[in-house]
């Protein structure tokens, strides 16, 4: 068994309890995810089953498009809205609408983010929300990010509903409380929900309980953005050893390496040698 889900993650649910609801589901304990989702959030989660597991790191290189409503007022130690309320607005007058499209602008590009203290990142060795939860004072050095597009869907005081779309290592929570510090407000995050991870739409997201073997999409499908390189049969037997094969000269980055009927056999890095070079061998040669 083989292949991609998309799931629309329930609130409540860590990313681990849908993969565990996927594993009952389809016998079998092979199963991963590729992005991992605050319990608080909702929306998209790719999940990959069996060899395709091996596609995580390419499917969380993709883009990620979110709704999100950042809460004006108050700062929260998780930047979220099940966090301890850490700092209290005591203004009245709460900004002008324009002044906080402004706001939402100015994230946009390649920007420095510091990532929340209860967060996946590691601090000598240790999981940041570890020691956070431990009362450990964590305070984690900005990193580079970047924002595709910002877009305001509502302004209802105190909560400011927003689009965004994001690169890897980008967190929408963070963007919510340095939403707060620029207008002078404080803030946290309300609510979150993927709608959108590349070209995966949460519209076409089953729930957890739904997911069967029918539903699997191959491991082809699961990176449809990377070009195709079409094996010949002697290649396709190279490749299931680890072996490079020739590529054009102007080919360079990740690719994805298919037989004639469309197969994943592997993805592999194209190289300045004119040689694409196996880093994922979906098909091992027997």
């Amino acid at each position: 068994m083989i292949g991609g889900l998309l799931i629309d993650k329930p609130v409540g649910w860590t990313s681990h309890d849908v993969v565990a609801v996927v594993r009952r589901q389809l016998g079998t304990r092979s199963v991963g995810h590729a992005g991992t989702l605050d319990p608080f959030a909702t929306g998209l989660l790719v999940v990959l089953v069996g060899r395709a597991t091996r596609l995580a790191r390419f499917v969380e290189a993709m883009t990620k498009r979110y709704e999100a409503v950042a809460r004006l007022g108050a700062v929260t130690d998780t930047d979220d809205l099940t966090g301890t309320v850490t700092a209290h607005w005591d203004g009245t007058d709460w900004p002008p609408v324009g002044a906080v499209t402004e706001a939402l602008q100015a994230f946009v590009g390649e920007t420095r983010q510091r990532p929340p203290a209860y967060s996946a990142k590691h601090v000598d060795g240790v999981r940041s929300h570890a020691l956070a939860r431990a009362g450990v004072a964590v305070e984690l050095e900005p990193v580079q990010v970047r924002v595709h597009d910002m877009a305001l869907r509502d302004y209802s005081p105190p909560d400011v509903s927003f689009t965004a779309t994001v690169g890897r290592g980008t967190y929408v929570r963070a963007i919510a409380r340095d939403l707060g510090e620029h207008l002078g407000t404080g803030a946290h995050c309300a609510a979150l929900r993927r709608t959108a991870t590349g070209g995966f739409d949460v519209a076409d997201a089953i729930a957890p309980q739904d997911a069967s073997a029918l539903a699997l999409m191959p491991p082809a499908a699961v990176v449809p953005h990377l070009p195709r390189r079409v094996l010949t049969a002697d290649e396709l037997r190279a490749v299931g050893f680890g072996r490079a094969v020739p590529i054009e000269p102007q080919v360079r980055g990740t690719i994805a390496l298919v037989a004639d009927d469309g197969r994943l056999i592997a993805v592999a890095e194209a190289r300045d040698d004119d040689h694409a070079h196996p880093v994922v061998v979906l098909e091992p040669a027997a």
